[in-house]
């Protein structure tokens, strides 16, 4: 077996952060996805809009400029807008997703310990990736979360399923519950 690197480990696990989201995603109406739980809780398309402006900011110029562009305005990220449909929201998705997986596609482990800056605050590359990997483990969850809650019944799981675990560990390697999930 092949030792992954850490950068690896990151792209992996970034990679299927995204994919958890994306499923997610996938499987609300419109008028779900731009729908809060609560008054005072987030809808997805909030929280896609915040992570994605987010994303942004953090990974482009990665290890040229400080992570908190002086473009961004992080309280607008928690309003929808009229402009903002559903598709603008994605594709904003999709390109800090881009951004986050260009830079880190870019670099080696030996760069874990170069010096950044997230609003003017030095971390290593490492502590800023780790910090940006539970940030989006944070954000993802609440997604699937909203999305789950809005499905109700017609939920279709993004990890094994309730009652699903042994048939799973029989044969780890083979269980596919279906398309496009991934497996928590």
């Amino acid at each position: 077996m092949r030792r992954e690197s850490y950068v690896e480990l990151l792209l992996r696990e970034f990679k299927r952060l995204k994919s958890l989201a994306d499923g997610a995603i996938s499987q609300c109406s419109d008028e779900q996805f731009f729908a809060a739980p609560a008054p005072t809780d987030n809808s997805a398309a909030v929280i896609v809009k915040h992570v994605s402006g987010n994303l942004v900011s953090r990974w482009t110029d990665l290890l040229t400029s400080d992570g908190e562009k002086p473009d961004r305005n992080r309280d607008f990220e928690f309003d929808i807008l009229p402009e903002d449909s559903r598709a603008r929201l994605l594709d904003l998705w999709e390109r800090g997703w881009s951004a986050l997986f260009a830079s880190l596609s870019s670099l080696t482990d030996a760069d874990m310990t170069r010096s950044i800056r997230i609003r003017g605050e030095a971390l290593t590359l490492l502590q800023a990736a780790n910090r940006q990997l539970t940030h989006y483990s944070y954000h993802v969850g609440q997604i699937v979360y909203v999305a789950k809650h809005s499905r109700g019944e017609a939920w279709k799981t993004l990890s094994i399923p309730r009652g699903g675990s042994a048939q799973f560990n029989q044969r780890p390697t083979a269980y596919v519950p279906n398309a496009n999930q991934a497996l928590e």
